[in-house]
């Protein structure tokens, strides 16, 4: 009986075997007949990567050819994630091996790497890059263990005169994913450097460049076997800008003596920014900001002293920590002081209201109106000529009561202070040409959160003050004295409101001397400057004058682009550029600047001394030093404006800045001459 059973139970599994085999080679027929070539495909495809390879970006040259930003090939540690036979572990002898030479890549940033690429995981995941020859030949010993880890050569970023030119140049980094959902997928991907400041992110779209690819046969753990197609790189187009390269290094290493100089005394004298311009065409010949930026800081994994170097934390402006990432010359605005007086007195020439060599203002120290705000000197009688020269407080807030605010306002605009000045860079800011409307409608704002505040915390008070009575005298007691509080707090706010939100005539008399609201940009200074030197063209400054082809081939050339002819009369215009040339004569505040300047190169000049406006500073002691300048005087070729963070007066700081860079411009004084002697004795000791 067992015997039998046995026999029907081999019957049965016998059967199941046969049917099980049945239906197997069923399905290998209906796969090798039916769907053979889609099978094969996809058994070729599990074999096959698809490499991006880089696209160099376009160079960056100055306007005499020095290279500014240009490729060099280095190496990126990648991870082809396909490769990983198991993924924690590979990970973890990657972060092992490198450990000495990037402690802050750990398990969880590669990780973090691979997350931010779950859907384009086809593609390898770069970790690092730029990573030095010693740690490639640990990784190539290490390879058998590490499957799915590659080491690829790339083009990278660099900036062979690291600071010079740092802010205009700008940086390139890592793509945000913000930045990725609006860039064009095939162009871009998670591990995509992008321009993020200056000229590189301005010029994106001409540097990019279009990446190419490479398809590569690998075998089981995800190593190449051969190559089989690949399809080239197309780098991407170069700039030719207008920088002087001489002019910018006279500029940088000036502003940096200077400022050092200057700590000495100031201790927070650590920020400063300048451009200089051609007066006819608007082209940048240079531009510095300080703090300085090196570009090649950003090429890599940035490290935390730097982040706080150039991004320092908290909320509030620290003029000890002030921050380098800011390009200073266009993101930041500046009361200018003094150098806005020949706005004032152009509005004054304007409407008829003054002769400038007849009609005199004495000045006794203060002006006679209300709320006498003070002079730097006793000056005596003066005219536009001699007020301009000592730059004098009560003669400009004399002519500005005669010509009134809405002139002045008029001509400020005209000469585009207040206004972007369409540079070609990012993030230029507009400063602030305060207006009677700008004023009401800031400090409705302002006023009506004061006195919202003022009626809770008073609602509030007299509520617990309710809650706290005994009984119903005292509570009538209580409501009669918070009606009159309430009464006496509406009366006030009415005052205030009326007070703040309309222009008062102190308001006129700040704009006047370039105090109060006023806020512009270094670059909109030296536009203005640029544009009385000129006789009254608005010119908009450029900095890039070609796009080339990486054969060389002119996509595009920029040329002058004239914004407006302003609004004032050409007399007008000559007459404050003569009382500009009394600033660098016998008596003027510049004089000691410039009486060694040959006599065909006149500069003409306005000094300036502006109170910060800072909270928590000492208005009578700090202050920020403004200059701004253009030489020659009789056929004006550059213009200078500068300003140098709590430097005190402008002669002394930023002044001292623009004598360097005419000297220079003018062969009156190689500054550069004692760096070429250093290299040439270095080129020569190498040589021996």
């Amino acid at each position: 009986m067992e015997a039998s059973s046995m026999k029907n139970k081999l019957k049965i599994y016998s059967c199941v075997a046969v049917v099980l085999l049945g239906l197997l080679c069923l399905r290998l027929v209906y796969v090798q007949l039916l769907h053979n070539e889609v099978y094969q495909t996809q058994a070729k495809e599990n074999c096959i990567r698809l490499l991006p390879i880089k696209a160099p970006r376009g160079e960056i040259y100055a306007r005499n050819g020095e290279i500014l930003a240009g490729n060099e090939l280095v190496y990126t540690l990648n991870l082809n994630f396909l490769g990983f036979d198991n993924q924690d572990s590979v990970v973890e002898k990657v972060v092992d091996l490198i450990k000495d030479y990037y402690p802050e890549v750990t398990v969880e940033f590669i990780k973090e790497r691979i997350e931010l690429q779950k859907y384009r995981l086809f593609e390898p995941v770069t970790v690092i890059r730029d990573i030095p020859w010693e740690l490639v030949v640990i990784l190539e010993e290490n390879r058998r263990d590490l499957p799915g880890v590659a080491i690829s050569v790339e083009p990278l970023r660099y900036y062979p005169e690291e600071t010079c030119a740092g802010h205009v140049l700008g940086y390139i980094h890592s793509i945000s994913s913000e930045e990725l959902a609006q860039m064009p997928e095939a162009k871009y991907s998670v591990n995509s450097l992008i321009g993020k400041s200056g000229l590189e992110k301005q010029y994106e779209h001409e540097l990019r460049g279009r990446n190419g690819a490479q398809r590569v046969e690998v075998d089981a753990k995800g190593r190449p076997i051969r190559e089989l197609v690949t399809l080239e790189p197309v780098p991407g187009n170069n700039l030719y800008l207008t920088l002087d390269m001489e002019l910018q290094k006279v500029l940088e290493k000036s502003m940096d003596a200077t400022l050092e100089e200057l700590q000495k005394k100031y201790p927070k004298a650590k920020v400063g920014s300048a451009v200089v311009l051609n007066v006819k065409t608007g082209e940048v010949l240079a531009m510095c900001s300080r703090p300085s930026m090196n570009p090649n800081d950003w090429r890599g994994n940035i490290s935390s002293e730097l982040v706080e170097y150039y991004l320092p934390q908290g909320s509030e402006y620290d003029p000890i920590k002030p921050g380098a990432a800011l390009n200073r010359a266009i993101q930041a605005s500046y009361p200018p002081g003094s150098t806005f007086k020949p706005i004032t007195g152009m509005a004054a020439l304007e409407k008829g209201l003054i002769d400038p060599l007849k009609d005199l203002v004495n000045c006794k120290g203060a002006y006679w109106l209300a709320p006498y705000i003070k002079c730097w000197d006793v000056h005596g009688n003066v005219n536009y000529y001699t007020a301009m020269a000592k730059s004098c407080n009560t003669y400009f807030q004399e002519v500005g009561r005669r010509a009134g605010e809405e002139e002045i306002i008029r001509v400020a605009g005209e000469f585009g202070l207040g206004s972007k000045t369409g540079i070609d860079l990012p993030y230029e800011v507009k400063g602030l040409l305060p207006t009677p409307g700008w004023k009401k409608e800031r400090n409705s704002v302002l006023i009506e959160q004061k006195y919202e505040s003022l009626r809770k915390d008073l609602e509030g008070k007299y509520a617990k003050l309710m809650q706290e009575a005994e009984d119903a005298g005292t509570k009538a007691e209580i409501a009669e004295q918070k009606k009159k509080e309430e009464a006496r707090l509406e009366a006030q706010y009415k005052i205030e409101y009326k007070f703040e939100t309309n222009w008062q005539l102190f308001d006129t008399f700040n704009m006047s001397i370039g105090q109060g609201y006023n806020a512009y940009t270094v670059i909109q200074m030296a536009s203005y400057t640029a544009a009385i030197a000129n006789g009254g063209f608005l010119m908009k400054p450029y900095i890039v004058s070609r796009i080339a082809s990486p054969e060389n081939e002119t996509v595009k050339d920029i040329a002058p682009q004239l914004v407006k002819r302003v609004d004032v009369a050409p007399e007008t215009i000559s007459e404050t550029k003569r009382a500009m040339l009394e600033v660098t004569k016998p008596g003027g505040t510049a004089y000691f600047l410039f009486h060694h300047f040959p006599e065909g190169i006149e500069i003409a000049a306005k000094t300036g001394t502006a109170q910060t406006g800072r909270a928590g500073d000492d208005p009578s002691k700090e202050f920020h030093g403004v200059f701004i300048a253009f030489a020659p005087f009789d056929d004006p070729e550059i213009a200078f404006a500068g300003v140098v963070e709590y430097g005190y007066s402008g002669s002394e700081s930023a002044g001292l800045i623009a004598r360097d860079v005419f000297e220079q411009y003018f062969g009156i004084k190689n500054h550069l001459a004692a760096e070429e002697q250093q290299s040439q004795d270095l080129s020569n000791s190498i040589g021996e």
